[in-house]
């Protein structure tokens, strides 16, 4: 079964030679210790899989513009990284179905173990980058072998034929949240301009079909794309209501 390291590499391997300039390959390597000022980043991952992941780069990779010139290249390794951590939990979800999150990314100096080492590789020159995981499946989730699923519809309990709609496709889009405006400010919009809505950044966004909210979940990358977690589903008779209009 894919690993979150499995995923963080595949990812990695994709946005390094996008990323960065010269288009850098990313390859296994023989770990070996660091010279003094090496920097990293650890992302502490929550759900049903859970721990520390960590990953620290050669020194010299501060010197490299790799990200471009006149950029903060530690900075921007930071922002690469958890781009990269999001993405791997993400492809983790679409691989194996075991969710999770970055629930903290933070700078690090060092750590104390090495779980696999890589070599960053851009013309004559290479940088080693050295990667921790203590990342594992967690008990509640290797407890349970399947999704759990809403309660079944009872015969008779939805309108006769509902059956043979079972395969219309329907639209559905999320809503990170909503407000109202007065005409005149919509009409005033212009680019750059930021409508704040009624939702914090950590709340659930909802899943439609119709009008009606059929789930609410989190954000999440898969490969490359926007994706939902499903945290709350409705009653199978709550989410038939969202095509009534087929009836």
């Amino acid at each position: 079964m894919k690993t979150f390291l499995d995923c963080w590499t595949g990812v990695a391997r994709a946005l390094f030679s996008q990323a960065l300039a010269g288009e850098p390959q990313l390859a296994e390597a023989e770990p070996k210790p660091l010279a003094a000022g090496s920097f990293g980043f650890a992302a502490t991952l929550g759900g049903e899989i859970e721990g520390r992941f960590s990953v620290v780069l050669e020194a010299g990779l501060v010197e490299a513009p790799l990200l471009g010139e006149g950029v903060d290249q530690k900075t921007g390794w930071g922002e690469l990284l958890r781009e990269v951590a999001d993405a791997a939990a993400g492809d983790l979800l679409a691989k194996t179905g075991k969710g999770c999150r970055v629930e903290k990314f933070e700078e690090i100096s060092e750590e104390g173990k090495v779980s696999r080492a890589f070599q960053l590789n851009s013309g004559e020159r290479a940088w080693t980058i050295l990667v921790c995981d203590d990342v594992q499946v967690t008990e509640t989730a290797a407890a349970s072998a399947t999704i759990p699923q809403g309660p079944p519809i009872a015969p008779g309990s939805v309108n006769p034929g509902v059956e043979l709609l079972l395969d219309v496709e329907l639209e559905a889009s999320l809503r990170f949240g909503c407000r109202e405006m007065p005409l005149g400010e919509i009409l005033d919009l212009g680019p750059g301009d930021v409508v704040q809505l009624d939702r914090h950044i950590a709340d659930p966004v909802d899943l439609i079909v119709g009008d009606k909210i059929v789930a609410r979940g989190e954000v999440v990358l898969v490969n490359g794309n926007f994706g939902l977690r499903v945290t709350e589903v409705a009653t199978p008779r709550k989410r038939l209501e969202s095509i009534r209009c087929l009836f």
